[in-house]
């Protein structure tokens, strides 16, 4: 009888877009090909809210592919071939939440991380779940509601996934500049 496939493994064989600086697909691979090699592709971020506008945060699981065990304030992942970003956000934040039934999540707005190696297009959405949320326990290992500012707080206190913290600090500026 064999042992069942660890969940990171599972992920590393799922097929994703490869693309270009203008987000164009130009290609597929395996996901944990695409890491190795820094090929660029696409991820999702959603920032979930509870009804008290409290921001889901976790950690992530030892497991994980990429930035184990760091803390987030986006439920997301990589969008799988030839699935669009709107699908993946909701699939995912489904996923991460352990939920269904979710609003479709809004989306706010796009950017390219680059870190070295590790480059992708990101959308940033945000969804309400006023469902009680199961998060997975493959991809998180604690988890919590937190406010703005007990958020702020943290932020220089845990150790945050660094395209997560991009992506709040331009959703920060974002919201700013459609403020004024």
């Amino acid at each position: 009888m064999s042992e069942p496939t660890p969940p990171a493994a599972l992920s590393a064989a799922e097929i994703i877009d490869i693309v270009d600086e203008q987000d164009r697909v130009v290609g597929r691979s395996a996901r944990g090909e695409a890491y190795a090699k820094g090929l660029r592709h696409r991820c999702v971020f959603i920032l979930a809210r509870d009804a008290e506008d409290r921001i889901f945060v976790h950690r992530r699981t030892a497991d994980k592919l990429v930035f184990p065990s760091l803390h987030d304030m986006f439920v997301g992942g990589v969008v799988g071939a030839g699935e669009s970003y709107d699908a993946a956000a909701l699939r995912e934040a489904e996923e991460e939440l352990g939920v269904s039934g979710l609003p479709r999540p809004e989306p706010l707005f796009r950017f390219l991380y680059e870190d070295g190696p590790r480059t992708w297009w990101s959308a940033v959405y945000e969804v309400r779940c006023l469902l009680p949320v199961a998060p997975q326990p493959e991809e998180v290992a604690w988890h919590t509601f937190l406010t703005e500012d007990e958020l702020a707080a943290r932020l220089t206190e845990w150790e945050w996934v660094p395209d997560g913290l991009d992506g709040y600090r331009r959703l920060l500026d974002w919201r700013a500049a459609q403020a004024g």
